[in-house]
Order: structure tokens, then C-alpha cells, then sequence
């Protein structure tokens, strides 16, 4: 297979044993041994991230600290929220909750109001929960230890390694949906890596050591502003000239993914339309939580269907989760409020 750069800029050519002569390009087109291994020069791809960072890098609120706690709240609120509904919540819940022990010393209910407008309410009683762990077994600080990380509610693989590099430097790689695409690309091309493990591998071993926080940084904005699912912008990025799917020479005509070319065959069964996001139980625990938050601090309230499409037994039910759950205590009399960390009360 030849191998040439998106416009040829790059001058690339291809001797017979499938070995291309571009600087930083692959080695071979066989991949032989671990996929980071190919790249002529890995310091290449780097540079030419870190330079691109550095010129074109989003401006973000939550950026500006590299502190382990303001960096742990900013990483909880992404991991199911838009960067834009992000910014004014992450300045606003710092300004409530400056410390690890700020936070602690709380209620789960002061973290659920300040929580407000963010959704998915359960990361606010998990960063509540966090706190209390973070006060009691770390003296008050962000631990700085995969493991540690890993152990506090809320926290997984992904939020771990990205406070691991962002606030504390270390040589991990974060790997969200932007960044499995952007990697995947670069050493894989459009057959994608073999999987999960090998792609992790590989991007640990790309990261920058010398900057951690700027390649996470830089690798997730390639794959938000140019790195696209379906018509990557590949003319535009700066390690065009390094990336496997990017010199492949149908890029372009290949960018769809291959399923959403095909023609459905005759017997295809029709997707079922997705259900409206108001007749969802997500929406339901919602506003259970919305209603709750407008009452005064340490309130009771009786909560009843029906409410929007749900019925008295759906709200119920969903009454009974969310108190499972920790996000609410019940009293004895069928009234709730949100949860002070106390249980059932009268």
C-alpha cells in the first residue's frame, strides 16, 4: 500500500518493501511490533501538538488552575456535561466550595443546590462523598496515586488519569471519546486499534513527559475542533503528516463511518424511536431534584404524581431510588427533602 500526505506536502514516496521516506511518517506499512514504535519520530507528533496547542488551544475557565482540587471538580463535571454549561458552574461551585474541606464540612444537599443545571445529580453527592474520604484518609488533599484516585466515588479510570497528568504531572494518558479517536487514527488509520488495552497502551506511551497537562490538553482539542467523527478536517491538523488515517489516500471518501454508506439490506428492522427525553425516568429524578432544591435548606416536602407524564406509581418509584441512592432522606410521615447526610428522620 502507498502512503502519502493528505496534499503532498510532505513529499512523500515508497520504496518496494512498503517503507515510506517521509520524515516522522511510518516505518512500514506492515506496523510490525507496538503501534507508537512505527512513528519515525515520536517527539515529532509531540512538538507538533504542543506548537498547535499553544496557538489554537481553547481558552477555558476551568484551564487557568492546575490546583489537584479545582482540577477534580472541573473533571467530575465533564464527564457528562458540555464544556459550556461547565464553565459558569465550575466558577460558581469553587466560589461555594474553595477546598476539599470546604466541601466536607457541607451538607449532600448544599453540593446537590450548587449542583444546579449540571444534571446526572448523583456526581454531586459523589464529590460530597469524595470530600469526606479526601478529609479523613488524605489530610484534606486530592490523593496523587492512580489507585487512591481510583478508589474515590465517582472516580474511574478516565478522571483519574487526567487529575493524575493535569494537576500532578504525571505521565498518564486520559483517553475520552476525542482522544481514543484522535490516537486511533494517528497509529491504526481506519481499521482502529485491536482494542481498549492497546489503545491505552499506546497513548501512555505518546504522552509528552515533559508536559502532560498541555498534550492532554492538546490532544482532546484536536479531536473536539478537528478530529470530527464523520469529515475530519484533516488539511487543517498538524500531525496530518504523521497520522496513518490521514495519509491514507482515500481520507476523504472514507471519512463516514463504513456503516452510514451501506444500504440498509430488505430484511433490516426498523430502530425504534427513541423515547421523549420527558417520559424518561432521568427526567422524572430531575425534577424531583429541581423541586427539592427550592425548598429551604433542611425542609421537608411532600412530593406526589402525578408529575409531567409520570404517574403516581412512577413517582414513587423514583422517590424510592433517589433515597436508595443517598440524594434524599425520607421521613416517616412520606416527606422528603434533599439528603443532610442524616437518614430517615420524623
Amino acid at each position: 500500500m502507498a502512503w502519502m500526505s493528505v496534499a503532498g506536502q510532505r513529499g512523500a514516496t515508497v520504496v518496494g518493501d512498503g517503507v515510506c521516506t517521509v520524515i516522522g511518517c511510518c516505518r512500514s506499512t506492515a506496523y510490525d511490533g507496538h503501534p507508537v514504535e512505527t512513528l519515525a519520530d515520536p517527539a515529532a507528533l509531540q512538538s507538533s501538538l504542543r506548537d498547535w496547542y499553544a496557538a489554537n488551544g481553547r481558552d477555558l475557565a476551568f484551564r487557568r488552575s492546575a490546583e489537584p482540587w479545582p482540577v477534580l471538580v472541573s473533571e467530575v463535571m465533564l464527564q457528562q456535561t458540555q464544556v459550556a454549561r461547565v464553565e459558569p458552574a465550575w466558577t460558581a461551585y469553587l466560589a461555594r466550595f474553595p477546598s476539599v474541606g470546604a466541601l466536607a464540612a457541607a451538607t449532600p444537599a448544599d453540593s446537590l443546590r450548587a449542583w444546579s443545571g449540571l444534571g446526572y445529580n448523583r456526581r454531586a453527592l459523589n464529590l460530597w462523598r469524595a470530600a469526606t474520604i479526601m478529609v479523613e484518609c488524605h489530610h484534606g488533599e486530592v490523593p496523587r496515586t492512580l489507585d487512591e484516585l481510583r478508589a474515590l466515588p465517582g472516580v474511574g479510570g478516565y478522571t483519574a488519569r487526567a487529575v493524575a497528568a493535569i494537576a500532578f504531572g504525571q505521565p498518564v494518558a486520559a483517553v475520552d471519546t476525542n482522544v481514543r479517536r484522535v490516537i486511533g487514527r494517528v497509529l491504526w488509520g481506519h481499521a482502529g486499534p485491536p482494542s481498549a488495552g492497546a489503545l491505552q497502551a499506546a497513548a501512555d506511551r505518546l504522552v509528552d513527559r515533559g508536559q502532560p497537562a498541555k498534550w492532554t490538553h492538546a490532544v482532546m482539542d484536536i479531536g473536539a475542533t478537528i478530529c470530527h467523527p464523520r469529515k475530519p478536517a484533516c488539511a487543517e491538523c498538524p500531525v496530518a503528516g504523521l497520522c496513518r488515517y490521514a495519509m491514507t489516500p482515500s481520507a476523504d471518501a472514507r471519512a463516514l463511518p463504513i456503516a452510514a454508506t451501506r444500504t440498509p439490506p430488505a430484511h433490516a428492522v426498523a430502530r425504534t424511536p427513541a423515547e421523549p427525553f420527558a417520559r424518561s425516568a432521568r427526567w422524572l429524578r430531575g425534577r424531583i431534584v429541581d423541586r427539592l432544591r427550592q425548598a429551604e435548606p433542611g425542609d421537608w416536602v411532600q412530593i406526589e404524581g402525578p408529575l409531567g407524564d409520570h404517574g403516581t406509581d412512577s413517582v414513587a418509584a423514583a422517590l424510592e431510588a433517589l433515597a436508595s441512592e443517598g440524594l434524599l432522606e425520607r421521613s416517616d410521615r412520606g416527606r422528603v427533602r434533599l439528603s443532610l447526610g442524616e437518614g430517615v428522620r420524623a
